[in-house]
């Protein structure tokens, strides 16, 4: 039987329908689901996850590096420069490693929906094993390139000046970009599911955003926080209450406490009670 106008248009109607953004709801579950898969994995699993993403990340202070050291002086390089930073995301989001700003929206969701000890306990573990492992790995990144040969005389060189360039700053101050980069980041987390083919170019235009942005990243700044310790170039004061808390708390906040709980409050009504 021939079909008509209107069936011919349904099919198109609902063929569009498919390949568009799946909506809040539907993004709002998938993060659910994926934090409570998290939030159940084993704690040695959880440990090499977080460690390999903290390595992976350092690359993202390479790959600025080498292009501050190639990259001529004129107007604009640091737009060109931050082009490096996404590398290390990249490969900790495309190979599913385990980063800390990741969790600040995944695995809240979970205890927004079921507010429970279990929920809290399991979630706190995840934020502390993945926390100390993405800056075991970054710290073990920044004494491999600054006691071993890993990298040449003006990459290295490149590194400490981008590394001076993104550390520092009152700690009020430091706290105010970190929320930005917490959001950025839960806000590349509920795209994702989403983003289809086109994933590579959300994540590569998020992080460099908070890149040129300033923004503050616990994990990604602290290779940079790491290096400029191991050097001789600031102290462990500096380190923890100018670096580490500041940002930190801003992450935490900018992905929990904006973020979460605006993803939560524009579903809660749309979805069952669990």
């Amino acid at each position: 039987m021939p079909k008509t106008q209107e069936q011919g248009d349904l099919e198109k109607i609902e063929q569009l329908e498919r390949r568009a953004t799946p909506p809040s709801p539907i993004i709002y579950e998938a993060v659910r689901r994926n934090g409570e898969e998290e939030m159940a994995r084993p704690a040695v699993s959880l440990w090499w996850s977080g460690l390999a993403a903290g390595l992976s990340i350092s690359f993202s202070l390479v790959a600025q590096a080498v292009l501050m050291r190639y990259l001529p002086d004129m107007a604009g390089r640091e737009l060109l420069v931050a082009l490096g930073y996404p590398i290390g995301f990249l490969i900790v989001i495309l190979g599913r490693q385990q980063l800390f700003t990741e969790n600040t929206i995944t695995v809240v969701l979970p205890v927004m929906a079921e507010p429970t000890a279990a929920n809290f306990g399991a979630a706190a573990r995840n934020w502390a094993i993945v926390l100390c492992a993405n800056l075991t790995g970054t710290l073990i990144s920044a004494a491999f390139a600054t006691f071993l040969p890993a990298v040449p005389p003006e990459t290295f060189d490149a590194m400490l000046q981008v590394s001076e360039h993104a550390i520092g700053g009152p700690w009020f101050e430091v706290t105010i970009r970190a929320i930005g980069a917490g959001f950025l980041m839960a806000t590349l987390v509920w795209m994702t599911p989403g983003a289809g083919h086109s994933q590579t170019l959300v994540i590569l235009v998020m992080t460099w955003l908070i890149a040129v942005g300033g923004f503050a990243h616990i994990v990604a700044g602290s290779i940079e926080a790491w290096f400029l310790l191991l050097n001789a170039r600031i102290g462990i004061g500096e380190f923890v209450g100018g670096f580490f808390l500041p940002s930190l708390l801003g992450n935490i906040v900018g992905g929990t406490a904006i973020f979460a709980l605006l993803a939560y409050a524009q579903v809660m009504k749309e979805i069952p009670a669990r």
